[in-house]
């Protein structure tokens, strides 16, 4: 199983090193429209992946794409995180009635469908933005929106160490409850912080797709995986254009590599 991890690994650093290094591997820029050829054209020397319905090269636009779903779901999920910090891990140390107050809210957001939610806010903000503010707009959304789950698991952690023996004698020799909370509380979930951050990013990578699929995700010209992935609404031919599936091929990988490295037998082995 360890191997099955240290493949995983090596996959996503490829993935990621070849989105980064976009700007020198893509044969031109997402949005340079190629007017002198057939729109959906097949591959060829100067198009690896062929053009897309308004000819602009697809090879180039899968590297764009790839780099803002990889760096913008990191930064989502951090958003999240600190958000689920901030409630649980405080509601956990205070304990009592801020802690059911925290959990109630957490609960009602998990009994939401928040994907749905998530689409119904995108929707009622206008589509006719720029790409820069749909992106930030999305993964915004993304980070507020997605905060419940890891702030119950917070606020579980925060619990037992309120609990513990340790905080108690810091209590007794006069350590104030913010400094207590600074010095002992956080460092000790800084691991549970950490898993909850990487579990965040498939999640944050996924739920972008899907708003990209409906539409209200990153908005054009700028690609992401949602864009790239709505290209394929109408397609059928799936032995004869092969290469329209990379996308959705680099979806796959790289989510399933996330799932292989955070399994828990696998980092249990």
């Amino acid at each position: 199983m360890k191997r099955v991890r240290q493949f995983a690994c090596v996959l996503l650093v490829l993935i990621v090193g070849a989105s980064f290094a976009a700007n020198w591997l893509a044969p031109a820029n997402y949005a340079t429209q190629f007017r002198d050829e057939l729109p959906n054209a097949g591959p060829s020397k100067a198009h690896w992946l062929g053009t897309d319905d308004l000819g602009r090269d697809r090879f180039s636009r899968v590297l764009y794409g790839t780099r803002v779903s990889l760096l913008l779901a990191p930064t989502a999920a951090l958003l999240s995180t600190v958000l689920a910090a901030l409630v649980g891990a405080l509601a956990g140390y205070l304990g009592g009635r801020w802690e059911r107050l925290a959990m109630a809210g957490a609960d009602l957001f998990l009994s939401l469908p928040w994907l749905f939610l998530l689409l119904m806010v995108r929707a009622a903000l206008p589509l006719n933005v720029s790409a820069f503010t749909s992106v930030t707009v999305t993964f915004f959304l993304l980070g507020i929106l997605g905060w419940a789950a890891s702030a119950r698991v917070l606020c579980a952690g925060a619990r037992n160490i309120r609990n513990s023996d340790f905080l108690l004698l810091a209590r007794a020799s006069g350590v104030g409850r913010v400094r207590l909370l600074w010095l002992h509380v956080l460092p000790n979930l800084k691991p549970v912080l950490l898993a909850q951050f990487w579990i965040s990013i498939p999640v944050f990578i996924l739920s972008e797709a899907n708003l990209g699929i409906l539409g209200l995700g990153v908005a054009e010209p700028l690609p992401s995986w949602g864009s790239l992935l709505r290209e394929l609404e109408n397609f059928t031919n799936f032995g004869g254009e092969y290469w329209r599936l990379v996308p959705l091929a680099l979806l796959v990988i790289t989510v399933t590599s996330f799932q292989m490295i955070l399994s828990r037998d696998e980092v249990t082995a």
